[in-house]
């Protein structure tokens, strides 16, 4: 009796150059769990043929003629989502295309080979072939446009009330709300979301950790700032946390909260397998913020995180944590959320309100939560 022939993942090659369409279909073609069932020319022919053959991965260049790559991963995530690895000569660590393509939520990236020559081929077959195994396995979710990302979803108390609130922190010892948000794989795409939607008169830091190259958080940090209306900038040792200000965990360290409310950054080893660990920080902003924190777990793969919104809890927090349908992996989550730690399980859409009514009610609880 013959064994039943393993049902072989299917893969959309989009790419202007022939040459390259051709090294790609034989890179993907070697590996006995690929196939390539088509090849566009450029994004318009992406598009399509991500509608009508329905694959189950799609590489993508950026540089085409007509509708560039950027444009078709945000058409086909809005209309016929499908997983997308970015293959393109700009798919180098710190590209603002790169980065701009998994906001608007391709998985991954792979730097295009530039020459056909087998040295070249073995450099990236493994990671390409590895990448598309795996983002083949991704859940696929419809995300906003760039162009109708909200600015803020929900209109922000009045002011009176949060200069209230603010002010009752400073009597209490000077604390203030403080937020964590911790992702991973499409957590570019989820953080820009709900960064977009926070008001701008927030009373709270917040520290984004997500499992990023050190190279992108710098430019992470200028397209943030651009959709949303809090200032961003990345993590600096030594730093004092200020309410209304987003800090971002550079890719190339852990970020601590010390027990006097500075910043500390940790460039080594990585913790559990993360650098930067979600865990070290949750816990150590829960140690000096108490119950005046609030952990918030998006997207991602793994259980980064777990750890950490436990000791949120015992010190008195709070937790929110993204729902399955929204995820593009719902690892991290689901991890959180089995510690029985997660207060509230939300759509990616509603999480913004969430933390700005959370820090609404600190901001009037603040002298007694931060005891």
């Amino acid at each position: 009796m013959t064994k039943p022939t393993e049902k072989k993942i299917r893969v959309l090659v989009v790419d202007d150059s022939a040459f390259m369409c051709k090294v790609l279909q034989e890179i993907i073609n070697s590996d006995p769990q690929l196939e390539v069932v088509g090849q566009g020319r450029d994004g318009r022919d992406g598009v399509a043929l991500a509608e009508s053959l329905r694959p189950d991965v799609i590489t993508m260049d950026i540089n085409m003629p007509h509708v560039d790559g950027l444009q078709a991963t945000e058409l086909i995530m809005t209309q016929h989502p499908r997983p997308i690895v970015i293959v393109s000569s700009e798919s180098r660590e710190g590209a603002a295309s790169t980065l701009k393509a998994l906001e608007l939520g391709a998985i991954d990236f792979v730097p295009k080979p530039s020459s056909g020559i087998d040295l070249d081929m073995k450099s990236v077959r493994e990671e390409l072939t590895r990448k598309l195994k795996l983002a083949a396995k991704v859940r696929v979710v419809r995300t906003a446009t760039r162009s109708k990302l909200p600015l803020a979803q929900v209109a922000a108390p009045p002011a009176a009330d949060l200069s209230g609130g603010a002010a009752m922190a400073a009597q209490s010892g000077g604390k203030f709300p403080m937020v964590v948000i911790a992702a991973s794989t499409g957590g570019p795409a989820a953080v820009t979301r709900v960064v977009s939607g926070l008001p701008k008169d927030l009373p709270a830091a917040i520290f984004l950790v997500l499992h990023m190259p050190a190279a992108f958080t710098k430019q992470f940090c200028v397209q943030l700032a651009e959709l949303g209306l809090l200032p961003v900038k990345e993590a600096e040792a030594n730093e004092t946390p200020q309410p209304g200000t987003i800090y971002l965990c550079p890719g190339s360290h852990h970020l601590r909260l010390s027990l006097g409310g500075k910043i500390s950054l940790d460039s080594g080893a990585r913790i559990d397998g993360y650098r930067p660990c979600a865990d070290v920080a949750l816990e150590t902003v829960g140690a000096y913020a108490r119950a005046l924190t609030v952990g918030v777990v998006l997207t991602g793969m793994g259980n980064d995180a777990a750890k950490g919104v436990k000791a949120v809890k015992a010190a008195g927090g709070y937790v929110l944590a993204q729902n399955e349908a929204t995820s593009v992996i719902f690892g991290m989550p689901a991890e959180a959320i089995q510690t029985g730690a997660v207060d509230e399980v939300l759509a990616l859409d509603d999480i913004s309100a969430a933390i700005e009514k959370r820090v609404a009610k600190l901001c009037r609880l603040a002298p007694v939560a931060a005891r």
